[in-house]
């Protein structure tokens, strides 16, 4: 599997161990990867990745040299690009701008790449339109080497084979069209805790990504923390970012705007579907880095 477009195969040294993780945290910012026996590497995106200062500037230009995207998503997926609407702004960076097209020397993404062939998400209007729209798209494009699908809600109510059908239609996508780098998707929290069907279904997703060396964006567990790293899914957090904080099985407080108020100016304001603006701000600082990674860079 391609971790990066422009390094097709990455050699790893015989001292790696198996499943040698290495991490990325508030500290280096390195997505982690996790290493097997035959020396692939599956890349994951997840709350680890999510240091924005991290990611060289060179990378980000490697990354908008070389890449063209196309996202479908629906309403939760767009967390991630209405974040990445305003991050330029933020940091006071047009290197950080993105349009469909790449013009002006910006990334190439294609948003709502698949609406025209009346498929919007990975279960709108069905869990297999998708993987057709997406040939079709791709046939129809051949200079996009990047393909990232979202979910909406479909996840909460996947049973085990609705996902291993998720998981088998992107595994032959691969094959078929080998120069294109697909990235995989967790579902969105939804308040069930770690005992819920969501938990289990995303835990499905994230065993097959990495045992099979794939590309995970894993949606769940960035709105799974705060940017201290304090961990709230098993208190019954859901997409707002509300969560149980005196575990009676209420949702009574909401981590997100708890944060903002306690770090002003360490954040901006975004649209953020369902969510508040830290959310997407965290969305957006992990798809710079899957970018990124992408375009080459290894993460450290």
């Amino acid at each position: 599997m391609r971790i990066s477009l422009k390094n097709k195969a990455l050699v790893m040294t015989a001292a790696l161990a198996v499943f040698l993780i290495l991490s990325c945290d508030s500290d280096n910012g390195s997505p982690t990867s996790v290493n097997d026996d035959d020396g692939d590497v599956s890349m994951i995106i997840n709350h680890t990745c999510c240091n924005i200062s991290a990611v060289p500037r060179s990378a980000i230009q490697d990354a908008i040299d070389d890449l063209h995207i196309a996202y479908g998503h629906t309403s939760h997926g767009s967390q991630l690009t209405t974040g990445m609407d305003r991050l330029a702004d933020f940091l006071d960076d047009e290197l950080y701008n993105y349009s469909n097209g790449g013009t002006d020397g910006t990334l190439d993404l294609h948003d709502y790449a698949f609406n025209s062939y009346s498929a919007y998400d990975l279960g709108n209007p069905d869990r297999t339109t998708w993987a057709t729209a997406t040939r079709n798209y791709l046939d129809a494009n051949p200079d996009v080497n990047v393909v990232i699908w979202s979910w909406c809600g479909q996840v909460s109510t996947a049973t085990e084979q609705d996902i291993q059908t998720y998981l088998d239609l992107m595994n032959q996508l691969e094959a078929d069209y080998p120069a294109v780098s697909f990235v995989y998707m967790t579902g969105h929290l939804n308040g069930t805790g770690s005992a819920g069907n969501l938990h289990l279904r995303n835990e499905q997703i994230r065993a097959y990504c990495e045992i099979n060396d794939k590309i995970l964006y894993d949606f769940a567990d960035i709105e799974s923390y705060d940017p201290n790293g304090v961990y709230y899914l098993p208190i019954l957090a859901n997409d707002d970012c509300r969560y149980d904080s005196d575990r009676n099985g209420t949702q009574d407080s909401n981590w997100a705007i708890n944060w903002q108020t306690a770090h002003e100016g360490e954040w901006y304001s975004c649209n953020s579907a369902h969510s508040q603006p830290l959310n997407a701000n965290l969305k957006a600082y992990a798809a710079w880095h899957l970018w990124a990674r992408l375009g080459g860079w290894d993460g450290n």
